[in-house]
């Protein structure tokens, strides 16, 4: 497969070839980087104005502990503008990074059409929810219904869908997490975290549950797709400046402790907490309040 990088995000980040679109594919895939670093989209089929948002990001302020929803309101004002009608929100795995505005979103268009889009994801969600929901305390009934559907989206069967007239599939492909799942659209290719600009290379697989083989399996089926296809990625943080690789590449600097090359996701504890539960915030307590866990690590035993 030839990888075209473009200099503009985030747009084709990833393009084989240069085909103009056929008329199967979506008629714009509009899409907006957040302060996470996380493109979200909205894919819309031509023929019926039926619009997908695929990874939608809620705005948190770890230092004030303040949830905003000013990444998710571009959306939502997209899809008014344009009179599109929202079917799905699809995500493609159980984020560790942001807080996901899945369930925002589908409260928000019942003011404006008569059925709510759904939240889907890949089956294989149930493993994160099981065991974060343990590491968290996250009530059984807070997350057993998170979803409106769980794609069956086996290797040897990938489940098939429509986006109106637009034929979709989801695609299951693990590592980055167990439940990591690809939405192909027409000859376009929503794939969350496997795969990033050559800037970045591939997802980390350190997480519960990833595998460094399976996303090397999982990035071999990418890249055999055919020429035309498109593919979107789900982050991107293009360097400043480039210098020389030694420099800027983490795994030789030899300033670079274990600790320091795997630390993790800045907002990891607040999104598992959120995502798990089908990106719906926690329950309120007896006086009101919404919380969080937060995991503590001691620096030395003088503290215990």
């Amino acid at each position: 497969m030839h990888l075209n990088t473009h200099v503009h995000f985030p747009n084709h980040v990833f393009q084989n070839g240069s085909h103009p679109a056929h008329h199967t594919n979506p008629a714009s895939i509009p899409s907006s980087k957040t302060t996470t670093g996380t493109f979200q989209y909205i894919v819309t089929d031509p023929s019926s104005r039926a619009t997908v948002t695929i990874d939608p990001v809620l705005d948190f302020d770890p230092s004030t502990t303040t949830i905003s929803t000013t990444s998710a309101n571009a959306l939502l004002a997209l899809v008014a503008e344009k009179s599109y009608d929202a079917e799905y929100v699809l995500e493609t795995h159980v984020h560790a990074d942001h807080l996901s505005a899945a369930s925002y979103l589908q409260a928000q268009p019942r003011q404006t059409q008569d059925q709510a889009p759904q939240i889907e994801i890949g089956k294989r969600t149930g493993q994160d929810q099981e065991l974060f929901s343990k590491r968290y305390g996250v009530p059984t009934h807070e997350h057993s219904i998170a979803f409106n559907k769980l794609f069956d989206d086996d290797d040897d069967d990938d489940e098939k869908f429509r986006v109106g007239g637009l034929q979709s599939q989801a695609i299951h492909r693990p590592g980055h997490t167990p439940d990591h799942t690809r939405y192909k659209m027409g000859s376009h290719v929503f794939g969350g975290d496997s795969l990033f600009h050559a800037d970045v290379g591939t997802a980390r697989t350190d997480f519960p549950g990833g595998s460094a083989q399976q996303l090397w399996l999982s990035g071999q089926k990418l890249l055999a797709l055919p020429d035309e296809t498109r593919i979107w990625t789900g982050h991107c943080y293009p360097p400043a400046n480039r210098t020389t690789h030694k420099e800027v590449d983490e795994h030789l600097r030899g300033c670079v402790t274990e600790d320091g090359l795997v630390k993790a996701p800045r907002l990891l504890h607040q999104s598992l907490q959120i995502n798990v539960r089908g990106r719906r915030l926690p329950v309120p307590d007896e006086d009101g309040q919404r919380t969080l866990r937060a995991s503590l690590k001691l620096a030395g035993v003088g503290l215990l």
